[in-house]
């Protein structure tokens, strides 16, 4: 027997993103882009604060990190263009400390909540069948993972996969 009394609704599951129009996701693609502007700043005041010994190579490490996130700031304002939109000049706020931890800290969080938006892109880029933008939001994906292993690596704590997803 067929039940009538639910409605026939596709509810968005966990795994995909809820479908978004180009000018929505171009709105979104400036927000990662705002995000990739806030870790190229991060990263560069980080990379020069962060002082001791036990931290050169993680100094030389986060300079990497900046250039990597430059080339990530310019495929996400390709790819708005490609949309017909403008990249945004305004960055995320960026968090200051002088304290070593704390730094590696905000770099940490910042990059979990990246990749939870470029994992929720991908989906969405999928959805529009913008599988090529998907595909360039993947490779950022990767790095953006290996600087989250990283930096928690550098802070002695595992990663949570659970907050990224």
């Amino acid at each position: 027997m067929i039940d009538t009394l639910k409605p026939n609704v596709a509810v968005p599951s966990e795994r995909q993103a809820p479908r978004v129009g180009r000018q929505q996701l171009i709105d979104l693609l400036n927000e990662d882009l705002s995000r990739e502007y806030q870790a190229i700043i991060g990263y560069v005041v980080y990379s020069q604060l962060i002082k001791g010994p036990e931290y050169m190579k993680i100094a030389a490490e986060l300079e990497v990190h900046a250039a990597e996130e430059l080339q990530h700031a310019l495929a996400i304002a390709k790819q708005i263009d490609y949309l017909g939109g403008m990249p945004t000049v305004t960055p995320k706020p960026v968090k200051t400390s002088h304290v070593a931890e704390e730094m590696l800290r905000f770099d940490l969080d910042n990059e979990t909540e990246t990749i939870k938006h470029y994992r929720e892109r991908v989906r969405q880029c999928e959805a529009l069948g913008e599988y090529a933008m998907a595909e360039h939001i993947r490779a950022i994906l990767v790095q953006e993972q290996d600087h989250q292993i990283e930096l928690a690596t550098a802070l002695g704590i595992e990663v949570s996969t659970e907050a990224t997803k």
